[in-house]
């Protein structure tokens, strides 16, 4: 154990902090883990996390190495610098769609109202697409796909996802060859990237039984500050329920629904 990581011979356990039914050693930790977050990304060795939460070193380390333990830290062994952990990033990211899911459920029960067909909101996960709510109408027998992943080029969704990409993340994106699912499945890359352009432009994105060859659908981004693509807003049916000839009208609606999530989410809203 080198000698920024051994336990000093005093364990001073300073002044107890106010506040009844609180516990000092959980105040600790959560105090080094606020420090560690704000050092990133770089992290900060334990002698400077224990000054700046007034805590002396064999305390700090003690607690980093139990947060450490429980993947909430990491330590880099080559500067025993610590940084934020695995488990703390998928508390944010479950947190994060938890309110995201919170804030647009009824926007996705009103669209489902209005277009008497399935609504759903996605998001982009590391193997792809995710559908993470849904608002089927009631009565309407309708294949569920909440918490299903599909590929991103051949949905409606997908590619409303891809559209607000650079061609240099689509292509990072889409690497290998393109999955042909049914007879109208985009698998040229100059084809979509063209689509996608078309779709940037009109603010909607469709799907004509790409994934499977009954189902059509529309799709429009919920877009961030600076307009990137946070989640995606989906309306979805059978062909004779979905034709073509209801795209625009669908697609509109879609849009309208993604603006007003992207507003609910807005800071200070």
């Amino acid at each position: 154990m080198d000698a920024a990581h051994a336990p000093d011979a005093s364990d001073e356990q300073g002044p107890a902090r106010p506040g009844g039914g609180r516990v000092q050693a959980l105040e600790r930790a959560i105090a080094l883990l606020n420090a560690v977050s704000a050092s990133a990304p770089h992290g900060r060795p334990v002698a400077e996390l224990a000054a700046e939460c007034g805590l002396n070193r064999a305390t700090a380390w003690r607690l980093l190495a139990t947060l450490e333990h429980h993947a909430m830290v990491e330590r880099d062994p080559a500067d025993n610098r610590y940084t934020i952990g695995s488990a703390i990033s998928r508390m944010a990211s479950t947190a994060s769609i938890e309110g995201l899911i919170r804030r647009s459920h009824d926007v996705l029960e009103r669209l489902c109202r209005d277009t008497g067909e399935t609504a759903n909101l996605a998001v982009a996960q590391r193997l792809g697409l995710t559908y993470v709510d849904e608002v089927v109408p009631p009565a309407v027998l309708s294949a569920r796909w909440l918490g299903r992943q599909v590929p991103i080029h051949a949905t409606s969704a997908g590619k409303a996802l891809l559209a607000w990409q650079s061609t240099k993340e689509v292509d990072a994106l889409l690497s290998g060859p393109l999955a042909e699912y049914t007879e109208t499945t985009r698998t040229d890359r100059q084809d979509l990237h063209a689509e996608l352009a078309k779709v940037r432009a009109q603010g909607y994105s469709v799907s004509v039984g790409e994934l499977e060859p009954q189902l059509y659908g529309v799709a429009a981004p919920v877009l961030d500050a600076g307009d990137r693509p946070i989640a995606v807003v989906s309306v979805w049916g059978p062909q004779d329920r979905v034709p073509e000839s209801r795209f625009a009208e669908l697609g509109a609606q879609a849009r309208q629904a993604a603006h007003e999530i992207r507003e609910r989410l807005a800071p200070g809203a």
